[in-house]
């Protein structure tokens, strides 16, 4: 990535502003040292010496945004409960517009705790609803949405299958979205992935896109065969394939691009997705090509799987990245 062109782009991330929505979650850890095994059970005894938490899911992608310097409205749903009101004191902590998170009382919010020790992720464990919201906070979600779309410079969609992404209110907001001209960038699960047709890009990983083609990507000439093909029946300008450490697959208007991975050293995969779908956005939106918004993303991505734990990309790390890559 040419570092001039790099600093071109990344001058107009401040003047941006971006709705995220979709699933919210807290992501809590709890950090320490195994050095035994317990006597009621062949697992380590975890000595807990620090706990921390941060926005998780949506709430990520968001913490993204706002580290590269743009503007984030979340829209979401969190339970009337202790960690709903911890992970709004967060993203609010964080500077990220928690006027559009809906409080239902009906569910509980999405926790997941990782226990970590000695920089491994020992285990983890998930307190969530799955069920779709009900219909009327569906629809206050939409209004949010509709309300807003006006005064912003694009939506991501991002869609971890807990219940507030609907087949309905995705169908809604794309239709919204595009009475407006305003570009939609999708983080899909396989349950909703035909629901994201006509999005400006579309962000699934080697195995979402597998099921949703029919055909193992992973065999020899799939990918490049199949690609194209789905594409055309998502109907998007952009189709970018996440393959883990062989990179990304990008297909657009001109073709096929293969993008290797960036990663010096990966630690901790958590969070790179959202990362990944944040700088996409946020660095297309700002003039970049798709495969420049790719290039891009994709040092993001190598640089947050160096570090433990789900973290956010920072300008100033990426900056620095990016120029040395180039030297």
């Amino acid at each position: 990535m040419n570092p001039h062109r790099y600093r071109e782009l990344e001058s107009r991330y401040e003047s941006k502003k971006v709705l995220v929505v979709g699933d919210l979650m807290l992501d809590n850890y709890l950090w320490g040292d195994a050095d035994r095994i317990s006597p009621e059970a062949p697992v380590p005894v975890v000595k807990i010496s620090s706990a921390s938490a941060n926005p998780g899911g949506a709430g990520n992608v968001a913490y993204n945004l706002t580290s590269l310097g743009a503007e984030a409205h979340l829209i979401s749903v969190v339970g009337d409960d202790k960690d709903g009101g911890i992970l709004q004191t967060l993203l609010q902590n964080l500077e990220i517009d928690v006027s559009g998170i809906v409080v239902d009382p009906g569910r509980q919010t999405t926790v997941k705790t990782r226990i970590i020790a000695h920089s491994q992720q020992v285990v983890r464990t998930d307190w969530e609803t799955s069920d779709y919201v009900a219909d009327d906070v569906k629809n206050r979600l939409l209004a949010i949405v509709t309300e807003r779309l006006a005064a912003c410079d694009a939506v991501i969609l991002e869609d971890y299958n807990k219940g507030v992404l609907s087949p309905q209110l995705i169908e809604a907001i794309i239709s919204s979205a595009g009475e407006k001209d305003v570009p939609v960038y999708a983080d899909p699960k396989i349950d909703h992935f035909f629901s994201y047709e006509h999005v400006t890009m579309m962000k699934p990983n080697l195995d979402e896109a597998s099921q949703a083609a029919g055909v193992d990507l992973n065999a020899e000439g799939a990918l490049e065969q199949e690609g194209p093909k789905l594409r055309e029946r998502l109907d998007c300008d952009w189709l970018l394939i996440t393959r883990g450490d062989k990179g990304m697959s990008l297909f657009d208007e001109t073709g096929h691009r293969t993008i290797p991975t960036m990663t010096r050293r990966v630690h901790d995969v958590s969070g790179a997705g959202d990362t990944v779908i944040a700088t996409l956005c946020l660095s297309h939106i700002a003039g970049g090509l798709p495969h420049e918004a790719a290039k891009i993303a994709n040092f993001a991505a190598g640089a947050v799987c160096e570090e433990v734990g789900v973290v956010p990309i920072t300008k100033e790390n990426l900056h620095e990245i990016i120029t040395s890559d180039s030297a």
